[in-house]
């Protein structure tokens, strides 16, 4: 169907046409191939389509050579010819016709190249830009963060000053370096979110935000707990059970932890059939860095954990650089909590 609509076309709107797209298509294929490594084969094929716009090219300058040759003179036009008396006719007054423009032909492929330009940049502009409609950065845009708007606060951030959310913490965590802090430039986040949670076994008295953000790779879940629990009494507590993971430092000249411990997993059945609810198992492998809300301990912390399904995980410096890039930027104003 399109080679017969590209047949319709005038020979002088046709011909351009059909040499820049071929042009367009063998640079770019070639381009591929040598660069990019692709092989041979994308070679051969960007080849063939510079050769086919070569071969039209030569077809072209053929037509503008014939078009400005002039048929030379025959013998019988060059002989003298022998005037004949001839009675005139009675002259019949001549209607005139509007003359014919015969159609520029330099002018129809000057606009089919230029029309074609025009597109052609216009398309390599849009590639350069990113999803946003921004200047391009090299980035790709993280996930936008899902968050409960419509769930009321719980009163435990009411009465605890300074308490941020899971939004606050969404919005400092969902970052366009996150990936490249975690050793995976090349992907984006899929999925993040915001919660307004408590601690467990504080009958909803002490304000737990949470926020989590998914790669294809790895998960990293960022939380801020609001107790009297110091980080060096975590320290101690991770003594009497399995510390040998556990590794004291300092982020941002505040006391920190390492640790690793299981995640849980969880099966339900929702009467689909595919599945049966079971008991709680142990989940991949996690590691996590504590640190204290000021330098000097005085209760609290925020909890930056890191896994994958897979149980791999990035080096112990690319938890301190997450928590260096994400823990400054945490500022309060995603709800009132006054």
């Amino acid at each position: 169907m399109l080679g017969f609509l590209v047949r319709l076309l005038p020979f002088w709107i046709r011909e351009p046409l059909i040499i820049l797209v071929g042009t367009v298509f063998g640079v770019r294929i070639l381009f591929i191939a040598l660069v990019d490594g692709e092989g041979w084969v994308p070679a051969v094929i960007g080849a063939v389509f510079l050769l086919g716009a070569a071969l039209r090219v030569r077809v072209v300058v053929h037509a503008l050579r014939a078009r400005r040759r002039r048929a030379p003179a025959t013998e019988a036009e060059l002989e003298p010819v022998t005037p004949v008396p001839v009675t005139p006719a009675p002259v019949t007054p001549a209607v005139r016709r509007p003359v014919e423009k015969k159609p520029n032909a330099f002018a129809q492929a000057s606009f089919a190249i230029g029309l074609f330009a025009v597109i052609g940049g216009a398309l390599w502009i849009e590639g350069k830009l990113p999803e946003d409609g921004t200047a391009a950065t090299g980035a790709s845009r993280p996930a936008a963060c899902r968050l409960d708007e419509d769930e009321e606060l719980p009163s435990a951030y009411r009465s605890t000053p300074g308490a941020v959310t899971g939004a606050d913490l969404c919005r400092a965590l969902n970052r366009t370096e996150l990936p490249e802090l975690l050793g995976t430039p090349a992907e984006r986040s899929v999925y993040a979110s915001g919660t307004d949670n408590t601690a467990p076994l504080t009958d909803r008295k002490v304000a737990q935000p949470e926020a989590r953000v998914e790669f294809e790779t790895y998960t990293v879940e960022l939380s801020a707990t609001y107790n009297k629990l110091t980080v060096a009494q975590y320290a101690k507590l991770t003594t009497y059970g399995d510390g040998r993971d556990a590794r004291k430092l300092t982020v941002l000249g505040r006391p920190a932890l390492l640790t690793s411990d299981h995640m849980m997993k969880i099966q339900f059945d929702l009467g689909s059939g595919e599945g049966a609810s079971g008991p709680v198992e142990q989940g991949p492998l996690a590691r996590t860095l504590t640190v204290a809300f000021d330098g000097k301990d005085r209760g609290g912390s925020y909890d930056l954990t890191v896994w994958s399904e897979s149980g791999l995980l990035p080096d112990d410096s690319a938890l301190v650089d997450i928590a260096e890039a994400v823990l400054p930027r945490i500022t309060r104003g995603a709800r009132d909590q006054d």
